[in-house]
């Protein structure tokens, strides 16, 4: 795929970095590795992962040197915003933390930079001088936004001139109220009909944003995952096995392809540092699930068709 207002060739899997800080040097090369062999050349890093921050960026950076060839073949994205136990949009802050991002990858240049979770407090013009700023020195060159919704994003543009080309928001089968509440639209007492996001998804796809879906295995946020479950979920688990048989894959990819599935051309997040399940994941990529496949996945997760 390419990123809507890109050039950027991107995998529709990405490769999150959110616990490699106990890693070895080589154990973050094999994993790196990995998801290229798989198809992947999607990097996603935030200042905030680690046990202090940037120490994820940390660990890739003095694992990871890319040739310059392999520096052009691949896609990495970081995210700011977080100070010490408080969210800071200040132009200082997102320049500050750009700088210290680029010396602990030992990189030039982010692809992407992401305004991480929503500041109450955020000047749109203050993000915006920190973006032109940014823009001019090279030092990123494409810029966007993560679990912020439709009227967040507006008032970032009033400022901001680049587009804001994607948003990194929380999607599984099981955590899918962007989806389901759309269709359980206008149905009086349904919890699922709760609009919790405010449109997130038709707004992305009216705007040309790319929608990064994170945690694609959790049940709920942080509440473990589905796969496997049987006692929460065993009819979704039954559904998955059978079209994981149809498919010859792994439960991971049909995970994953339900997301990819989604005409959105959504793009999906990996946090594992297992090698085998970033293998088993990236099957999901362009599995063709059909239509009657995808609502069965649907409602066996819970989700109701009225």
């Amino acid at each position: 795929m390419t990123l809507p207002h890109t050039t950027l060739p991107a995998s529709n899997i990405i490769l999150g970095l959110m616990r490699i800080e106990p890693l070895s040097d080589d154990e973050i090369r094999a994993l790196v590795g990995q998801a290229r062999d798989a198809g992947i050349n999607f990097f996603d890093h935030a200042v905030v992962y680690g046990d202090s921050l940037h120490g994820c960026e940390r660990r890739f950076g003095d694992a990871i040197a890319f040739s310059p060839a392999e520096r052009d073949q691949v896609i990495v994205q970081s995210k700011v915003g977080l100070a010490d136990g408080y969210w800071d949009f200040s132009t200082e802050h997102i320049l500050e933390s750009v700088d210290e991002s680029l010396r602990s990858l030992k990189l030039e240049h982010l692809d992407i930079l992401l305004l991480h979770r929503p500041d109450a407090l955020v000047v749109p013009d203050e993000v915006a001088s920190a973006f032109d700023t940014l823009e001019a020195s090279g030092k990123v060159r494409n810029f966007g936004i993560s679990n912020h919704t439709p009227a967040q994003v507006e008032l970032l543009k009033r400022s901001v001139k680049q587009p804001l080309i994607v948003n990194q928001v929380q999607l599984s089968i099981t955590h899918a109220n962007l989806v389901a509440a759309g269709v359980a639209a206008n149905m009086n007492g349904l919890d699922q009909s709760i609009d919790r996001d405010n449109g997130i998804l038709d707004y992305s796809r009216l705007n040309d944003i790319t929608l990064q879906a994170w945690s694609p295995f959790q049940k709920g946020f942080f509440d473990g995952v589905f796969l496997g479950d049987r006692e929460q979920y065993g009819e979704l688990n039954d559904v998955i096995d059978e079209l994981a048989g149809k498919y010859d894959v792994e439960p991971e990819a049909i995970a994953v392809a339900w997301i990819t599935r989604h005409p959105a051309d959504m793009q999906v997040v990996l946090g594992t540092t297992n090698r085998d399940r970033v293998r088993a994941s990236a099957a999901g990529s362009e599995l063709p699930l059909t239509r009657q496949e995808w609502y069965r996945l649907f409602t066996a997760a819970g989700h109701l068709l009225p």
